[in-house]
């Protein structure tokens, strides 16, 4: 911890007669420092230095920069910062493990101590994105669900306890219990956190990061915690800050109130369109202003949940009385609160609705003006008036089938027989942890089920209905106020406590609707109530995907169609064969409120957490291993030994040039870390599919890319492979498909080129353009793109997290020039390149510039290595090389 105190910063903070340790912000003076009038969120950033100060990586002048913060200024001031915890979901945190594990052994082997490897910061993990909906629709849907999640997940699991007994200050969260989001804000989150330094108990903000993206849902609570990648996020396990640039911070004024009919998610798609289109990528965003005031803690959440998908780094909130509330209802001790509200006055990080702090940027929204929306048909910003609904799905569906005008007959098993459309909702899922924590959308939801029983309506025939509440809390609400028959009556049964349909785990639609679907080439629907829509993430049968509040996917769910004007077209008929419209089951914000009131108290809370980290018999039951390092088990295709740290010199090897690259792939815009990263289902003729036959595993038991993230022989085969990847390279194909040049030229899968080109020795190259590695916090996105041999990307823009990854795992990322493309510059993916200049960084420098000859064109691309941080993984192969080296050497 910090050893040096420039500013006397340290004192004491009595609360109620209990003393902490803290670092006090007004102790930072200076020419030009304003401390008071900082943003929130940088105010939590400047107590982070203050504590952690050393003279060398944090210094006087790093904090006295950031009280002075220049608000016009363009950021290019380099920070450590340093997360109190780190929280990870099972996908992208079994890979980590995996890693510490190999790290592990790696130090053993070149002569260091196994358990130097060990997390310095609190490390929690959730059990959440293995649940897959196979079974839906009837009472014993989840238990169904969650023996066959044991029954593929086995090896993952059983790694993950001896996880939990070999390493410290690392918990897991067993499954079936919560998504990570929704558990972080409900019990892990501390708004100010407490831990015992050199025998003294200090308090200071909860930060965090997490390897997801959507780790800004804790922003709702006043937590400045953000997404980074499962390689940052080892880096920050075992005690590494993380680099950071100090951002740009957009202010967000809110006003007015929301209006009867609209929701926390019209709002927060509302939020989403005007941010994106504003420009927030790499920003820090935070609310403010009267509209606050009366803002949900739930709505808060709901909004910060969404920051990946306009962009911005953080969406936060500062704390008040609604906070204190909201910690309070969740089961939170008397004494965290209370420290909670002195420490945030003491420290001016509580809310003054008069106070305006200086930002970079200011929006503002009058919360009256906000109507019901969705959000569609392929990305979360797109959004659509529910007026304008029907009519946007219609100028969009020539563009996804070339039978628009298409009705097949379908019968299925029970003998019941429709014919299906385009525009069908084939899947109708209430998902994800950006609504399933919000109980004024689930209360609504369950309502207006009650109201479409009671006249007697259910949902068509075709659609496949989920519900995967985000933790145990929503079944108690439901169960206490009796809705829960009505949701099953219209088919929303429970399906798990996960994911489920957000991630790609949406299961298989009906199996004679998507014979259907795929023989006559309709362009069918999901309606789900997540955050991300993205092409080929839900469902391979699906093609066009909508963001919905959990009412309106009830809704959806019985009228059946995209095709229908929910305004002013009936959704279904009554018992007595007269017209319902959806006006007629809309639950009024009174009708929630008393039921909210009624139905959720703080005893749920503490009970449904109390013993959150034991599990149920089933978790209990694995057999565990044991031990410092883990005993690998070859024939595991599960949980495999990682590959990065085979042959490590203990000193880095000098950078060098690229020369002779071929490309591997040639994108357009908008390729996002779905397109790069293995997700969804394992196919049979795929290369990772091949993998898993050859060694003996039946197609019934391949399981998602997801689940089998600590296997880098299938994650590698699975990179690039997303179904709608649109490969330039090799036009007119769609999926994980590339020219291969040392064969001529000859279109081959992603992987089985790799192979080639590694064999002969040929290092590749990534062309994109705007915004490559936008949407999850995939670190296989850049550890499969560094393992098939690729050792650049250059791109027009980057998305912040993933361009990090790239260099975390070796890989320079470039920028083409400004205003140019691969398109402008006449590159076809053909030729042969050479990158020339990056030999520069050999000598502490890191050019602004390389140059790099394709063919017959030249042009000077941008490096994108923005901190010196990141030079230094650069220069040592990668984040994690670093580290370990730098472990020895401690």
């Amino acid at each position: 911890m910090a050893s040096v105190d420039s500013f006397g910063a340290k004192g004491t903070l009595d609360v109620k007669g209990k003393a902490y340790e803290i670092f006090r912000l007004d102790a930072v003076t200076g020419e030009g420092v304003d401390v008071a009038s900082l943003p929130f969120s940088l105010k939590v950033l400047l107590e982070n230095l203050l504590r952690t100060e050393d003279g060398a990586d944090i210094t006087a002048d790093d904090i006295r920069f950031l009280g002075a913060w220049d608000a016009d200024a363009q950021p290019d001031k380099e920070i450590q910062y340093t997360p109190a915890r780190v929280i990870m979901q099972d996908f992208t945190g079994v890979p980590c493990i995996v890693d510490l594990a190999t790290m592990r052994e790696a130090i053993a082997d070149l002569g260091g101590d196994a358990t130097k490897v060990n997390p310095l910061a609190p490390a929690e993990m959730v059990i959440d994105h293995s649940v897959i909906a196979d079974f839906f629709g009837s009472a014993d849907s989840f238990e169904r669900n969650v023996e066959v999640e044991y029954e593929r997940n086995r090896e993952r699991y059983q790694f993950l306890r001896w996880g939990q007994g070999a390493f410290d200050d690392f918990k897991v969260v067993p499954p079936g219990t919560g998504i990570v989001h929704q558990v972080n804000i409900e019990h892990l989150a501390r708004t100010v956190f407490t831990r015992e330094v050199d025998g003294v108990l200090q308090a200071y903000p909860d930060t965090c990061v997490g390897t997801d993206s959507h780790t800004t849902m804790v922003n709702g609570l006043g937590v400045v915690g953000f997404g980074v990648g499962g390689i940052e996020a080892e880096a920050a396990l075992l005690g590494q800050p993380v680099s950071m640039l100090i951002p740009r911070v957009v202010g967000f004024k809110l006003h007015g109130d929301l209006p009867a009919g609209a929701t926390a998610t019209d709002l927060v798609l509302t939020i989403t369109e005007m941010l994106r289109k504003h420009g927030v990528v790499g920003k820090f965003v935070e609310f403010y202003g009267a509209g606050v005031t009366v803002l949900p803690l739930a709505n808060r959440a709901t909004i910060g949940n969404m920051s990946p998908e306009f962009g911005s780094t953080i969406a936060v909130f500062p704390i008040d009385e609604e906070t204190i509330d909201y910690l309070r209802l969740t089961g939170r001790s008397e004494e965290q609160l209370d420290l909670v509200e002195a420490y945030a006055k003491e420290q001016g990080l509580w809310h003054d609705p008069t106070v305006e702090p200086r930002f970079s940027e200011k929006l503002e929204l009058d919360l009256s003006t906000v109507v019901p929306s969705i959000a569609g048909p392929k990305r979360p910003q797109d959004r659509v008036a529910l007026t304008d609904a029907k009519s946007s799905f219609e100028g969009y569906l020539p563009t996804y089938t070339s039978q628009p005008e298409a009705k097949v007959p379908v019968t299925l098993a029970d003998g019941s027989s429709f014919d299906l459309e385009n525009g069908a909702v084939t899947i109708a899922s209430i998902t994800s942890c950006t609504n399933t924590s919000n109980p004024s959308v689930m209360i609504g939801a369950a309502l207006l089920a009650k109201k479409a029983v009671e006249k007697g309506l259910t949902r068509k025939p075709w659609v496949k209905t989920t519900l995967a509440p985000g933790s145990k809390v929503v079944t108690d609400y439901y169960d206490k106020a009796g809705l829960t028959p009505y949701l099953e009556k219209v088919g929303f049964n429970l399906v798990g406590y996960g994911c489920v349909t957000c991630i790609g785990n949406s299961g298989p639609i009906i199996p004679e609707v998507s014979a259907a679907v795929n023989e006559h080439d309709l362009a069918v629907v999901s309606v789900l109530s997540g955050n991300r829509n993205f092409e080929g993430r839900i469902n391979p049968d699906v093609k066009m995907n909508y963001l919905a509040s959990p009412p309106l996917v009830i809704a959806y769910a019985l009228a059946g169609n995209m095709n229908v004007d929910l305004f002013n077209d009936p959704i279904g008929q009554d018992t007595e064969g007269n017209d319902v419209f959806l006006k007629d089951i809309w639950p009024s914000p009174a009708e929630v409120e008393a039921t909210i009131a009624e139905a959720i108290d703080s005893a749920m809370f503490t009970k449904d957490y109390a013993d959150v980290f034991a599990g149920d018999d089933r978790w209990k039951n694995l057999p565990t291993p044991t031990g410092n390092t883990f005993t690998w088990d070859p024939a595991s295709t599960y949980v495999r030994k990682a590959p990065y740290f085979d042959g490590m010199p203990l000193e880095p090897n000098a950078v060098t040039d690229i020369e002779g690259a071929r490309v591997l792939l040639k994108l357009g815009d908008s390729v996002t870390t779905d397109h790069i990263s293995p997700a969804g289902a394992i196919k049979k003729d795929s290369p990772a599919g091949r993998y898993l036959a050859e060694h003996g595993v039946d197609q019934r038991d391949f399981n998602s890319y997801g689940s089998r993230r600590g296997n880098h022989e299938i994650m590698i085969r699975g990179t690039f492979a997303n179904i709608r990847l649109r490969n330039q390279l090799a036009p007119g194909t769609e999926g994980g498909v590339t020219r291969d040049f040392t064969a001529g030229g000859e279109v081959t899968s992603v992987y089985e080129a790799s192979e080639n080109y590694i064999g002969a020795g040929i290092p590749l190259v990534v062309l994109a353009g705007k915004e490559y590695g936008s949407g999850s916090s995939r670190d296989w996105a850049a550890k499969g793109t560094s393992l098939l041999g690729v050792k650049a990307v250059i791109a027009e823009s980057y998305e912040r997290i993933h361009r990090s990854n790239l260099i975390g795992m070796g890989v320079i990322p470039l920028q083409f020039p400004e205003g140019q493309n691969a398109e402008s510059l006449g590159l076809t993916g053909e030729e042969t390149f050479a990158i020339s200049g990056i030999t520069e960084l050999n000598e502490g420098r890191t050019p602004k510039t390389v140059k790099v000859t394709a063919g017959d064109v030249t042009f000077d691309a941008v490096v994108r290595i923005d901190t010196p941080g990141e030079a230094n993984y650069y220069r040592n192969g990668g984040i994690m090389q670093y580290v370990l080296r730098n472990l020895l050497k401690g």
